[in-house]
């Protein structure tokens, strides 16, 4: 009996940064698939307003006055340079806010070229990553984002930078197609959000984001129906981040990932035993968790799947190699994994029964013995 992921009404939800990409803010109407809970999300939610807000940005623009250093910050730049610089930020910008996202590009590409450890290189490859999304290029658009955080590691976006390079691994995950020719949609392309998230935890490791991401990570290969690689990034998430929140729904998701690799009683039951551990590792941990009945089913089910598998392997040495004291020892082991339940029952029937074999086996054995053979002194008689 193959085990699958359950879906519920009410799980929580992962990063969603569709709308305020520089916060942690979840919906409860994403699809999916990861055993999240109410309480961790208000729990998530309180935890993000208790930190300090964003700071502003050190370069500010209006259509009247145009961009402006506010701040006391300096743009890096003097003379002629600053001039030359402001100058193609002001055409960027007024290309940008007409959709004239082409010649908007071409003035934010100049800056980051010419004057790449100015200021204004930094909002210039903000920009850039803003257009990038529009168009729907979000390989190109993460790109920006990343040489942000490359260059600039110290700005005070960010925040706001990691939140947008999770909005766009999240919107990949989703299923995202980009545009050939601004109009043709292209193929998605979910594998590409498995390196943007590890790049999320690469770039903000002791963030809010890193746990989600490490969830993230282990959904999408779910999704590519490649179960190990799931498992490697919950074992990753568990161990680096042991205290999160989410770390409880890590355990219940390898649980659950390795249920759903058992492919019945007749085979190799190494991913049931897996399952039952982590199974048992979360009702020990997390005995108040709202989803300890669900983990509770799940070791119920898998018990039963590894108790059955025994009497398989019973019935196999009882059937087909008439060896009694083999088929004992399986039974005795499906009585010991799940000893109250109707497997354990079917057991000690079929236990019974070989104690009864066996009985008669050594009575045969004990009858037919005869005198010892007379020795043979000659070599032929």
């Amino acid at each position: 009996m193959s085990f699958r992921l359950r879906e519920t009404n009410g799980i929580r939800a992962g990063l969603d940064l569709r709308f305020h990409p520089d916060s942690l803010v979840t919906s409860l109407t994403m699809p999916f698939t990861l055993p999240f809970n109410r309480c961790t999300l208000l729990f998530a939610v309180v935890l993000l307003l208790s930190l300090p807000a964003r700071l502003a940005a050190d370069v500010v623009w209006t259509p009247e006055g145009g961009w402006r250093i506010v701040g006391g910050a300096t743009a890096g730049l003097a003379g002629e340079q600053a001039s030359n610089a402001l100058q193609l930020m002001n055409r960027a910008r007024a290309a940008e806010e007409k959709h004239h996202y082409f010649w908007a590009l071409h003035y934010y590409k100049k800056v980051t070229k010419k004057y790449e450890r100015s200021i204004y290189a930094q909002e210039a490859f903000f920009h850039t990553a803003l257009i990038r999304v529009a168009q729907h290029k979000y390989v190109k658009a993460f790109k920006a984002y990343q040489e942000i955080v490359n260059r600039f590691p110290n700005t005070t976006r960010f925040n706001e930078v990691i939140g947008h390079q999770y909005r766009i691994a999240a919107d990949l995950l989703d299923g995202a197609q980009g545009r050939y020719l601004w109009i043709i949609p292209g193929f998605r392309n979910r594998e590409a959000s498995i390196g943007f998230f590890e790049n999320v935890v690469m770039n903000a490791p002791y963030s809010e984001y890193a746990p989600v991401a490490f969830m993230s990570i282990a959904k999408a290969h779910l999704i590519l129906h490649d179960p190990e690689e799931s498992i490697d990034a919950l074992d990753r998430m568990i161990n680096t981040y042991p205290k999160s929140v989410l770390t409880s729904d890590a355990y219940l998701m390898s649980a659950q990932t390795y249920a759903s690799m058992v492919s019945g009683p007749a085979y190799d039951q190494t991913a049931a035993k897996e399952a039952i551990t982590y199974f048992q590792d979360f009702v020990i941990l997390y005995p108040n968790d709202p989803k300890i009945a669900v983990a509770e089913d799940g070791l119920t089910e898998m018990k039963q799947e590894l108790a059955d598998s025994k009497i398989n392997l019973g019935d196999y040495y009882l059937k087909y190699r008439r060896n009694f004291k083999a088929a004992r020892v399986f039974y005795n082991e499906a009585i010991t994994d799940f000893p109250d339940s109707p497997v354990a029952a079917r057991a000690r029937t079929k236990l019974a029964k070989v104690d009864a074999l066996l009985a008669e086996q050594e009575k045969a054995t004990a009858g037919g013995k005869s005198k010892p053979a007379r020795k043979k002194w000659f070599l032929f008689f």
